[in-house]
């Protein structure tokens, strides 16, 4: 074994943390009799060799060792071995990933050379399947799924494997690397899903059955029965409980059935897509299972739901709600995590989040109860406000109570007055600030102009912008504030002139000061400086329309937020529609970010914004939210799409009153 390894030039190659001379010890562990050994081994070459999916020199270089390792029967945990390497050479590249242009290009041409060395190798998956060792039966149906050259054959090995694997995990392994085949291979995919059909045969174990409908989810949607998630939560209640039944397949009692089935449900979520009654209903099921650690996973599962889909969430929600009172420790914090990030679609829940408010401190369903705007929140949010280290998001979540906030007002007025004016101040009084100004608590006043007049030289726009929000929200009932504000208008920052501008006009009307400083800052050179004096002058309204032209003249500026803004302030300070719609409308298609504001506008349009019906109705059809991005997501992203629905009705509504 390792024949040759001590000729290749190790230093001469690299991995994620330098040199790769150390890699042919890594290749020796993973050889070692010693478990630990061989553990810290893999952990390494993930770690460095193959860091975050890269592939490397080394990565290459370490192919044909691997390769002799898993063809090596007394090495032990091969298993990992053959994941390791269908990790390294299962990689999918289009034709533009491998354009020599492309700056990328050298990564994508290693990606491609793995991907051929492992496949050359690939026939010694074959002699796995019937491996003596389950960890290696378990890894081989991917691996060759994957690397083999000969899809249809490796479809024969697996198809004749089934009966004879008497492994829970490897049968189920077996019909999933089915389901890649059918996926990567149309040739193939007729006979692959005739054959997964086959297994939904009364007679085969309700694992057995409940894998194959995840794979016609994924490669066959067609084929699935209309009832799909009745029949799945029955596969998935049948699989309770101290082993599987094994009837007409071949298979043995395996373990408890919640851990692959909890793998097999999530798999089956994502290939139903945008099915999203169905994977309601399913959720359903699954919520009102007897196994806590089922309606867990459940409730991981609705997060990746409702933030990426639409849908009618009601009975869901109040099922999510009914486990905040569960002994389960886990469920109950999954239950209240959840609610914390649905806002108002979290209403269905709201009695059961005010009990676990009566029962306990529980911090995040606070948080979902106050963000209903639920005055049963305002007790505990006292409680919370008191601490000696403020909560930010139960401060944050004050505003959404609006002026039923108003008995928190004396401690968030004396938190605020125990602040110390240094560089820490933004992060200590922003969640303050937010909170007195979203309660309209117009008798912090002192307190507000104490922050104001004490920002720091560092770091001082932030908080001057919270306190100038806060006192825009007091309006008239700040005018103490009015030589502030108006030395404000000539600070360096365009954010804080634009800040002071809108909240000297809220607190006095003084359009004669505020208009030429939003007018000047409207002709700077910067986008954002424009942007910020748009939006402003948006808010003076007709008050404002002198500065009509300069807005006309930014709707044919290159930048597309600056132009959406421009519309939009246009609209409110001329009452015209006619120069700002076709804008909107453009904007709305080549800017999804954007549409919250740009319904908000149409809303206020009323008829006059009958050209952006269709837009408004296409978007309320679309099952996806407007706002998903792949690979991550923002805490705000459900409550910030709910609105822009509750804008395009309002906006459709409008046509009509």
């Amino acid at each position: 074994m390792f024949t040759g390894i001590d000729e290749v030039d190790w230093a001469s190659m690299g991995h994620a943390y330098g040199s790769a001379d150390d890699v042919p010890g890594l290749l020796r562990g993973l050889a070692s009799a010693d478990p630990a050994e061989r553990e810290s081994a893999l952990d390494g070459i993930y770690a460095a060799v193959h860091h975050q999916g890269d592939v490397y020199d080394s990565t290459l270089a370490c192919i044909p060792f691997l390769l002799e390792l898993v063809a090596s029967p007394e090495v032990q945990d091969r298993g990992a071995v053959v994941e390791l390497l269908t990790s390294i050479g299962g990689i999918d590249l289009d034709g533009d990933e491998l354009d020599p242009e492309d700056e990328e290009f050298e990564d994508a041409a290693n990606y491609a050379m793995a991907a051929a060395a492992v496949a050359a190798g690939a026939d010694v998956f074959l002699g796995l399947l019937d491996d003596p060792d389950a960890g290696v039966r378990l890894a081989a149906p991917c691996a060759l799924a994957m690397l083999h050259g000969d899809p249809a054959q490796v479809l024969v090995l697996l198809r004749d494997r089934l009966a004879g694997e008497p492994d829970t995990e490897v049968r189920l392994a077996l019909v999933e690397a089915v389901g890649r085949i059918a996926l990567r291979h149309e040739s193939l995919r007729a006979e692959a899903v005739v054959w997964l059909t086959t297994l939904l045969a009364p007679d085969r174990s309700p694992g057995l059955r409940l894998a194959a409908l995840t794979q016609l989810a994924r490669c066959a949607p067609g084929r699935l029965p209309d009832d799909i998630a009745s029949t799945a939560t029955a596969l998935l209640r049948a699989t309770d409980g101290p082993g599987l039944p094994s009837s007409g397949d071949g298979g043995g009692s395996g373990p408890g059935a919640a851990p692959w089935a909890d793998d097999l449900l999530r798999t089956l979520h994502s290939a139903l897509g945008d099915r999203v009654d169905d994977r309601i209903a399913l959720l359903t099921g699954q919520l009102t299972s007897a196994d806590a650690s089922q309606r867990t996973d459940a409730v991981w599962m609705c997060h990746g739901l409702i933030r990426a889909w639409r849908g009618a969430y009601d009975e869901v929600v109040r099922l999510v709600g009914a486990q905040l009172g569960d002994p389960d420790p886990l469920l109950r914090g999954a239950a209240a995590s959840l609610l914390e990030s649905l806002f108002g679609l979290a209403l269905p829940a709201a009695d059961a989040l005010a009990t676990r408010m009566g029962a306990t401190d529980d911090h995040r369903a606070l948080v979902a109860l106050a963000r209903l705007g639920d005055a049963r929140a305002l007790p505990a949010l006292a409680e919370a406000l008191e601490q000696p280290d403020l909560p930010r998001d139960a401060a944050f979540a004050v505003p959404y109570l609006g002026t039923r906030a108003a008995p928190l007002a004396p401690v968030l007025r004396r938190r605020l007055g125990e602040v110390a004016l240094d560089e820490q101040l933004f992060d200590r009084a922003a969640p303050l600030l937010s909170a007195l100004a979203g309660a309209r608590a117009t008798e912090a006043l002192p307190e507000v102009l104490r922050v104001l007049r004490g920002a720091p030289a560092r770091g001082g726009e932030w908080v001057t912008e919270s306190a100038l929000r806060a006192l825009t929200a007091f309006g008239p009932a700040a005018a103490a504030a009015a030589p502030e504000l108006r030395a404000l208008l000539r600070s360096p920052s365009s954010s804080v002139v634009a800040a002071a501008a809108r909240a000297l006009w809220a607190v006095t009307g003084d359009g004669a000061t505020v208009l030429p400083a939003l007018r000047e800052l409207l002709a700077a050179d910067g986008p954002d400086e424009r942007r910020s004096a748009a939006a402003a002058l948006g808010a003076v309204g007709p008050a404002a329309v002198d500065a009509a032209p300069a807005l006309r003249g930014l709707l044919t500026s290159p930048e597309r937020w600056l132009r959406m803004d421009a519309a939009v302030a246009l609209w409110r300070v001329t009452g015209g529609a006619g120069e700002s719609l076709p804008v909107l409308r453009t904007a709305w298609e080549e800017n999804r970010y954007g549409r919250v504001e740009i319904a908000e506008c149409l809303a206020e349009m009323g008829p006059a914004a009958a050209p952006a019906v269709p837009l408004l109705r296409a978007e309320l059809s679309r099952p996806r939210r407007h706002n998903v991005l792949d690979g991550g997501s923002g805490s705000h992203d459900i409550e910030q799409d709910e609105r822009l629905l509750s804008l395009c009705r309002a906006a459709l509504a409008s046509q009509t009153d």
